[in-house]
């Protein structure tokens, strides 16, 4: 049986090892402050991942009852629970019906149900961010901001800019930089950006499903660095960065579009699972497997809901949800909700 959390609190302590190293942390001197900096429970199970500097300080610190912090708390983990409950959990139902049964859908179906799953592990994952830092933001607490709409990345890079913030930044500070990082001869670039988002994939589960999908990722910054003067010229000569709003919807697409293909292997039971959906994709085409219509309408609210919450954020910084109803939001999850007590998807890494 492994320990609950094991990556996530074994990545803080290294967090905390490889600081006091480096002097740019004291050594813990008290014990107990020390395993609640390691196991600090509302991060414990999927992040996000703290650096001592950020979080230690905070367990020596007077935390007082503050009635607008609680609330606070409390609506970000509403939110949290929408997120997972609402569309989470209601597109789980679709995805793996879909992604358990390949050789079964067509490529129409197969295009959807990877569609979904971007939204499913994105509100799974985030969902759980949401309520954690919701949590200890009731208890006094701050922790970092772990996603930030990483479905409006312009980039495959500014996606990785946004998802898990905390782990991207771990393997960035020590691993990528260790390596020499940006400051090294193109071909080394390109070898170091490799090798990281392959170990990444490989943190995720030794399968050539996550390693593929690890080093999928890499390519697509590899190969964006590669083309970048090309595609500058492409972009000029068509004449759509000249439209700024067509050219930002453009980016936006492709990057949903080429992070959702990577996740077929991500999300895939098998390697050979993930080569007949791509094949299927690419070859097969037909009407779109719907079992349970009131599935697909709930998930299509939800989605709908999300959406217009992180236009809000993204475009107009603001948030929606404050002009709305918390008791409505609360009714969306009790009518919309699935209650079947499904994990979050990464509580297996």
């Amino acid at each position: 049986l492994l320990p609950i959390g094991l990556s996530f609190h074994t990545f803080q302590a290294m967090s905390y090892t490889i600081e006091v190293y480096r002097g740019k942390q004291k050594p813990e001197k008290h014990f107990g402050i020390f395993s609640l900096y390691v196991m600090f429970f509302p991060q414990l199970v999927a992040g996000p991942i703290e650096r001592p500097q950020n979080l230690l300080h905070q367990f020596y610190e007077k935390h007082n009852f503050e009635y607008t912090r609680v609330v606070e708390g409390l609506k970000l983990m509403l939110w949290g629970f929408f997120k997972k409950l609402v569309i989470a959990d209601r597109l789980a139902i679709y995805v793996d019906s879909v992604f358990n049964n390949v050789e079964n859908h067509n490529g129409t179906t197969l295009i959807l149900a990877t569609i979904f799953f971007s939204f499913q592990i994105y509100c799974d994952f985030s969902g759980y961010a949401d309520i954690a830092i919701g949590s200890a933001k009731i208890l006094g607490f701050d922790l970092m901001t772990n996603f930030k709409r990483p479905i409006f990345a312009r980039t495959t890079g500014d996606h990785w800019k946004r998802w898990h913030i905390s782990l991207s930044s771990w393997f960035k500070d020590y691993l990528y930089f260790p390596m020499g990082g940006s400051r090294v001869s193109t071909q080394r670039l390109y070898y170091n950006l490799m090798v990281v988002f392959a170990i990444s994939g490989l943190w995720h589960g030794a399968d050539w499903t996550f390693i593929i999908w690890g080093s999928l990722n890499g390519f697509y910054l590899v190969f964006a660095l590669i083309t970048r003067n090309y595609r500058q010229k492409i972009n000029s000569f068509t004449g759509i960065d000249k439209s700024p709003r067509l050219f930002l919807f453009q980016q936006i697409l492709v990057t949903f579009l080429l992070i959702s293909f990577s996740r077929i292997f991500f999300r895939a039971n098998s390697l050979s699972d993930a080569m007949l959906v791509i094949k299927k994709i690419f070859t097969e085409s037909g009407k779109i497997f719907i079992e349970n219509p009131s599935i697909m309408i709930f998930s299509f609210a939800g989605l709908l809901i999300l959406l217009l919450v992180e236009m809000k954020q993204e475009f107009f910084a603001n948030w929606i949800v404050r002009n709305l109803s918390y008791a409505a939001v609360v009714l969306l999850i009790l009518i919309m909700g699935v209650f079947d007590g499904g994990q979050f998807i990464y509580f297996q890494f």
